[in-house]
């Protein structure tokens, strides 16, 4: 009889915890916490309170605080450390990992300086890895909770991905294949930007109407910098698209949206995140997305608004202003 597939969960946030949760209803799973206390409490007391609150995590679930010996374990490794935390939890483990064990990111953001996408820092810290990433409309606690959900597993090798669906999928959590691993991965970067537009509009009341032309022009942009990047501007239109952009601003419990929603009410970004408690990608990720939009001579207007507000030099009262004085072009231009 064959061994069972054993999955290792790099990082112990909602979202790292939740994946974790429901692969542990498929197969032996581990989970590598950088807090000892939180590694014991998912252990022994099947609870990741910081995080999941009272929400109970399945007895099968194990945690640990030692990164070699999650490396060791992994016959799947998967990373769900913030984007600036990615290269300094692999490079340790590079020589204990397996040769050929599945690279799979919950990631979402660039890293910073080298402007590198998780799937791309993954690859240069673990050589001859398949890498790839899950991702789409997931906000951990609903999952946790138990509601109907679905995502993508993107790989370059289908077969690959075809061979990793059945560990994370569960009767209310369905799991998509897509070899598009650019736009997939893109998709869940560029909209956590446009999830701090969205809680701005929020925060400023401006109206439905006005956040639905945020949405659809926001999905513009990020289709129009994926297709220049090489991406398939059909992926944008699925699970990693247009569901996880709409899942993120329109949830008050999004983090991004959180965040912009606290900016608009006068709060600064220090103290936004501060306030928040936890990691929103988007704050880091808005000025290095603008870098890569002009590499690619892409037009992004959200996003250069975004960043703007992030990094001090505007408010988000200025920003909606400068919004309605952009010309519109030809509403079909959208790649």
């Amino acid at each position: 009889m064959a061994r069972a597939i054993r999955v290792v969960v790099l990082g112990s946030g909602s979202w790292g915890t939740t994946v974790a949760a429901l692969s542990a209803r498929n197969t032996p799973t581990l989970v590598w916490s950088r807090n000892e206390e939180t590694a014991r409490e998912i252990s022994t007391e099947h609870r990741n309170r910081r995080y999941l609150g009272e929400r109970p995590l399945p007895e099968s679930l194990r945690a640990t605080s030692d990164l070699v010996e999650a490396a060791h374990e992994a016959d799947v490794l998967v990373v769900g450390v913030p984007s600036d935390a990615v290269r300094e939890t692999l490079e340790p483990i590079a020589d204990e990992l397996r040769a050929w064990v599945p690279v799979v990111s919950l990631v979402k953001g660039l890293e910073p300086g080298t402007r590198l996408r998780p799937t791309q820092v993954m690859a240069e810290c673990l050589p001859g890895h398949p890498v790839g990433l899950l991702a789409g409309p997931n906000l951990a606690g609903e999952i946790a909770d138990g509601m109907a959900a679905a995502a993508v597993v993107a790989m370059q090798d289908d077969a690959v991905a075809a061979a990793l669906q059945p560990l994370f999928a569960t009767p209310r959590f369905r799991v998509y294949r897509n070899t598009d691993v650019l736009g997939c991965e893109l998709g869940g970067i560029l909209k956590n930007i446009v999830a701090i537009a969205a809680g701005m509009a929020e925060g400023l009341s401006v109206g439905d109407n006005t956040r639905a032309m945020v949405l659809s022009r926001g999905l513009a942009e990020m289709t129009r910098l994926g297709e220049a990047m090489g991406a398939s501007p059909r992926t944008f239109a699925g699970l990693t698209g247009m569901g996880d952009l709409i899942a993120t601003c329109m949830s008050p419990s999004s983090r991004n949206r959180r965040v912009g929603e606290a900016l608009a009410r006068g709060m600064t970004i220090e103290e936004a995140v501060d306030a928040l408690g936890q990691v929103a990608e988007g704050v880091k990720t808005a000025p290095t997305v603008l870098e890569l939009a002009r590499e690619y001579g892409v037009e992004m207007p959200i996003a250069a608004e975004v960043a703007a507000v992030v990094t001090g030099q505007r408010t988000p009262t200025d920003v909606y202003r400068g919004l309605r004085r952009v010309a519109p072009g030809d509403e079909e231009d959208i790649v």
